[in-house]
């Protein structure tokens, strides 16, 4: 497959046939020299069954939107870039399928509206025959434009139709007799007796038989499934812009992810709801605890990290966070192997201090003892020359306490002693000389509040730092 051409899926189970044939008009509409020019081609047969039928008066879509949902969501899994869907219903409600899914949807009413757009003379007056739902939801008639007019055949003729596609003893079926067009070229010919100079067949089962329809003087049938076939080609030959989707991996701790979720939402400039960013988050407090291992006391926690990472992969993200100081020691084992990047807290912060406190030469790092530990704000702010502190062994003690301690921010609590341990270690930093004091355990932010001034030193909160960026990265230039 070309390097820039796209994986295409169709939706078969829609209507056995009219996939079928979509697939082989596909095929034969793709321009080769040889058989590795073909496009790649994910085909799903398997058969819908609906409580209702398409041609009731009654019938509601909510079956088959699942349905829908369900097949694309495979297809989507399978490495499908875009899909196809043989079925004017899907069409009515592609839009809800297009907001939670990230592979194109090929549009066949566009593909229609094109075709009809190069037709010369321009036709005044369109037949389109379809199921009643279809009819009602108004899919062809604000298509064409307001100068050109919709014409339907009378419910009697419509109800015939039926009867003959999808009927027990209809064309679904098997049948294949003249009787089930007997009803079609009465259609046909109605429409063209209202002045109707084109028809455009609203059922994806009609093309199939447009080479047994009766004559019909000055009506031109318009061949949707080829139009769709050729459009979905040229629609595809590139891929195609989607929502950013933002992949969270949470549960380290449950309540900064929490906390980290609120602060995507308020660093997004939104006027309503659709301009918020899309995020993905993988809850998994069940990852060892990192503070722990680096000290040599625990478990590794690095594939269970790896692990909810891949997860945020396969779902469609396009970069992850992780609301976890300390976790950010393993990034270096799992980046490598994952096919989209993890953004940096550290380096997120560093910017923003060089950015927000320019001033500033001495940074003080309040953290776990595995963070401290493993040097990660110690080797990232000496990259932009600042000098990092850390607390002595006393003020670490409380430091660690404030989080872990059985009253403290781990265990729910924000004021009371974990909120004075921490106010103590942030004096002890301010006297040795801090500017800039980082919040560099993602739970110490639910204490001591980001961007407060503590006798001259600017508390940094790099969950909101982290969560600003993300909100940067996501938003299209």
């Amino acid at each position: 497959m070309s390097a820039k051409t796209l994986r295409l899926g169709i939706v078969g189970g829609l209507g056995a046939l009219a996939g079928a044939d979509l697939l082989y008009r596909i095929v034969d509409a793709t321009p080769v020299k040889s058989e590795v020019d073909h496009r790649e081609l994910i085909f799903e047969q398997k058969p819908m069954r609906e409580p209702v039928s398409a041609m009731e008066p009654g019938y509601s879509p909510t079956h088959r939107k699942l349905y829908v949902f369900d097949t694309l969501s495979r297809l989507e899994r399978d490495g499908c870039d875009a899909a196809l869907l043989p079925c004017f219903i899907t069409h009515c409600f592609l839009d809800e399928l297009e907001d939670e899914l990230q592979l194109k949807l090929v549009s066949m009413t566009e593909a229609i509206k094109l075709y009809i757009d190069c037709l010369s003379p321009q036709p005044q007056k369109i037949g389109v025959l379809a199921t009643p739902f279809v009819r009602e939801c108004g899919l062809f008639d604000k298509l064409f434009g307001d100068d050109v007019d919709v014409i339907y055949p009378s419910r009697s003729m419509e109800w015939a139709v039926m009867e003959a596609i999808y009927g027990a003893q209809g064309f679904k079926s098997g049948r294949r007799d003249d009787a089930i067009l007997a009803p079609i070229n009465a259609v046909l010919a109605d429409l063209a007796k209202s002045g109707a100079t084109v028809f455009v067949p609203g059922m994806t089962e009609l093309p199939l038989l447009f080479d047994r329809f009766a004559p019909c003087h000055g009506i031109e049938l318009v061949d949707t499934a080829a139009a769709y076939a050729r459009f979905a080609l040229d629609v595809t030959e590139q891929r195609h812009h989607r929502p950013f989707k933002v992949g969270v991996l949470g549960g380290v701790g449950p309540a900064a992810t929490v906390d980290f979720l609120g602060k995507l939402v308020a660093a997004t400039e939104a006027h309503r709801d659709q301009d918020h960013i899309k995020i993905l988050v993988e809850q998994n407090p069940q990852i060892p605890d990192r503070t722990d291992n680096l000290a040599g006391t625990g478990a590794d926690p690095t594939v269970a990290l790896y692990s909810t990472a891949k997860k945020l992969e396969r779902g469609g993200a396009d970069m992850i966070a992780i609301p976890c100081n300390t976790a950010h020691a393993y990034v270096d084992r799992i980046q490598s192997y994952l096919d989209i990047p993890i953004v940096s807290i550290l380096s997120a912060t560093t910017e923003y201090i060089i950015d927000a406190v320019p001033k500033a030469r001495r940074v003080g790092i309040l953290a776990t003892d595995g963070t401290i530990g493993s040097g990660l704000y110690q080797e990232a702010l000496g990259k932009v020359d600042l000098e990092p502190l850390v607390p002595d062994e006393v003020h670490q003690r409380l430091v660690m306490e404030a989080i872990y301690g059985a009253e403290g921010v781990k265990a729910g609590f924000t004021e009371g002693p974990c909120a004075d341990q921490i106010a103590g270690a942030i004096t002890h930093l301010v006297e040795r000389g801090a500017d800039a004091i980082i919040l560099g355990c993602t739970e110490l932010p639910l204490i001591v509040s980001g961007d407060t001034d503590h006798n001259g030193a600017v508390a940094v909160d790099p969950t909101n730092v982290l969560a600003r960026k993300c909100v940067r990265l996501a938003q299209p230039t």
